[in-house]
């Protein structure tokens, strides 16, 4: 495999013993005895058994389904939302599919290790029944999604899931590529997958298990042959290994309309399920509200076609204008629907104006590159002796390699040293080009006598985030190398003590942080305090959403925390050019300091 070192099973599984995963699929195929679909208004009103049976008969009839994503803090403010947003576009004589679920990710704990564990924006149910309290109010179907699989707490989710009527449950993609904060344990983490996947297989009815590819590796990638790859991948290991039907989501990070197109149609060859949604491509949206309207237009009016000229069984989904900078209201969410109907409507002859053969080659070339990546992979799991027939070897052992080692070791592309991953993509990842060009902008617009002086100050940077959203850390990551600036990368979703350590160990300068899910004062705190433990005082620049919902909010909202992050020491910085302008004044002072002018 080139330069690169072959896979060992000793280095990716060294555990003397591990689960046996035919023990495991027997636990939860077991509870399906005890642990069934329960009732809900979606399945009553539509004479369906499951949702994949709606899908079904909905794409015979040409139809556009739509999803909405709704999951406040509180739990009586999203069943308001769930009727509420369904009542509201009924009376428009408009419709809605589905709903999407944003559980919050201390969810992803078992109960019991829930207390004192970080929170953060969204929907907490405290009891299993909480979950039905939901799904009646409204008879659109439920997609409990975010932190069910792939965490310590997916078998009680998804136990909890399938009683309250939700016959899609995800996802499948967090696994590969989420930790939970202070959880290290991923073999007690892949064991209750296991076990929630094949409880899901044994019902008596279909349930999709879903995957949203821009959560998983396909985030990681640079090509997006590999990313398709992750697809086949997970089908082998649900549908093959496990006897499950999966489904995948895809979209957040696709803004190149040929892209998007081809990747939908890539999805669908060979699919033995519907896809869930194709979610909206929020890396397009800007500040300015009314701006995002054309980006909302210009993807849905892609998904539209898409539907339209071979139906797939994906929901497309109406991003709300709002959403870059906050979590979104419930007159928004119904705006944004109201806007994705009528687009439906107008966009009806859209489809004879456009031709698909460019994106049908696109999507054949990302097919048979798909098809050399998954079996490159499987060929080298086995070759380094872990059992591609065993589930549970399957997924530990993707989750350990990772991303960037699979793409280097197996990419279908030819080899390019001058490439990322050592590799030329069979078809280029966007957004990886996108972060490029809008670091090069960064760059670009930093004054040259700065530019100068940061390069020449020999700075380190500890660059982490909060969570596992890493696109913000890709982009400071790209701006700061550009200006000469060392790094030390101490990972993503990265707890506050391992970052206090490696900025120590690693003689950093400053640390860069970037945060989203709703965490950043709490972090930022833990983390003063595990700095003062180490006797470590440096600045600390943090960025993204930097919001958290107030211990006494009774809006479920979270608010800016901007000020209260710099009263507590840290920089806040709304955008990188923040950074950079504190940045050149360090570098001022350490050229002082060294005897300059």
């Amino acid at each position: 495999m080139g330069a690169f070192e072959p896979l060992k099973r000793s280095a990716i599984l060294p555990e003397p013993e591990l689960p046996d995963a035919a023990a495991l699929m027997a636990e939860g195929r077991k509870l399906a005895k005890t642990v069934a679909v329960g009732p809900s208004p979606f399945l009553e009103a539509n004479g369906v058994a499951c949702e994949i049976a709606y899908k079904e008969r909905r794409v015979a009839e040409g139809a556009v389904m739509l999803h909405a994503q709704i999951g406040y803090r509180s739990l009586e403010k999203s069943r308001r939302a769930y009727g509420e947003i369904h009542q509201r576009l009924a009376a428009a004589h408009y419709g809605l599919d589905r709903y999407g679920i944003c559980l919050d990710w201390s969810m992803g704990y078992a109960p019991a290790d829930r207390p004192g564990m970080p929170r953060g924006t969204g929907l907490i149910l405290d009891e299993p029944e909480d979950f039905a309290r939901l799904t009646s109010e409204a008879p659109v179907a439920s997609h409990f999604g975010d932190f069910v699989l792939g965490t310590p707490a997916a078998l009680h989710n998804t136990a909890a899931s399938l009683a309250a009527g939700s016959t899609a449950i995800g996802n499948l993609g967090q696994y590969f590529t989420f930790r939970m904060p202070h959880w290290n344990d991923d073999v007690t983490t892949t064991a209750e997958t296991l076990k929630a996947l094949a409880l899901a297989a044994a019902q008596p009815v279909d349930i999709l298990i879903h995957s949203n590819l821009d959560d998983g590796f396909a985030a990681v990638f640079h090509d997006l042959a590999c990313s398709l790859g992750a697809v086949l991948l997970e089908r082998h290991i649900v549908e093959d290994l496990i006897g499950g039907r999966i489904g995948h989501c895809y979209g957040h990070m696709f803004s190149d309309p040929l892209a998007r197109l081809a990747f939908q149609r890539a999805l669908a060859r060979g699919a033995e399920a519907p896809g869930t949604m194709v979610y909206g491509n929020t890396t397009a949206f800007v500040a300015d509200e009314a701006e995002n309207y054309a980006s909302l237009a210009s993807y849905l009016l892609v998904d539209i076609i898409a539907q339209r000229t071979l139906p797939s069984g994906h929901a497309i989904n109406p991003v709300p204008v709002t959403e870059a900078k906050r979590i979104p209201e419930i007159d928004e969410i119904v705006d944004a629907h109201l806007f994705a109907n009528r687009l439906v409507e107008k966009a009806g002859g859209l489809g004879r104006l456009v031709d698909t053969e460019v994106a049908e080659a696109t999507a054949t070339r990302l097919v048979e590159g798909g098809e050399r990546f998954k079996e490159r992979v499987l060929a080298g799991l086995a070759e380094a002796g872990i059992d591609v027939a065993n589930p549970f070897e399957m997924l530990l052992g993707l989750r350990r390699v990772g991303a960037r080692r699979l793409e280097e070791l197996f990419g279908p592309g030819r080899a390019d040293a001058a490439r990322p991953r050592g590799r030329a993509p069979v078809v280029q990842a966007t957004t990886f080009v996108e972060l490029q060009e809008n670091a090069a902008q960064h760059l670009a617009a930093i004054d040259e006598a700065a530019r100068g002086a940061i390069a020449a100050a020999d700075l380190a940077a500890c660059v982490a985030t909060t969570d596992v959203h890493e696109y913000g850390k890709i982009l400071v990551e790209n701006v700061l190398g550009g200006l000469g600036v060392r790094m030390i990368d101490a990972g993503v979703s990265t707890d506050p003590d391992v970052l206090a350590d490696k900025a120590l160990s690693g003689g950093a300068d400053f640390i860069a942080l970037s945060t989203y899910n709703g965490v950043a004062l709490d972090y930022l705190r833990r983390l003063h305090g595990e700095m003062e433990a180490r006797g470590l005082r440096l600045p600390v620049f943090i960025g993204g959403k930097l919001n958290q919902i107030p211990d006494d909010s009774n809006t479920s909202l979270p608010v800016d925390v901007s000020a209260e992050l710099e009263a507590a020491g840290a920089v806040a910085c709304g955008q990188i050019g923040d950074m950079l302008e504190h940045l050149a004044r360090m570098a001022a002072d350490r050229d002082r300091g060294r005897g300059g002018a």
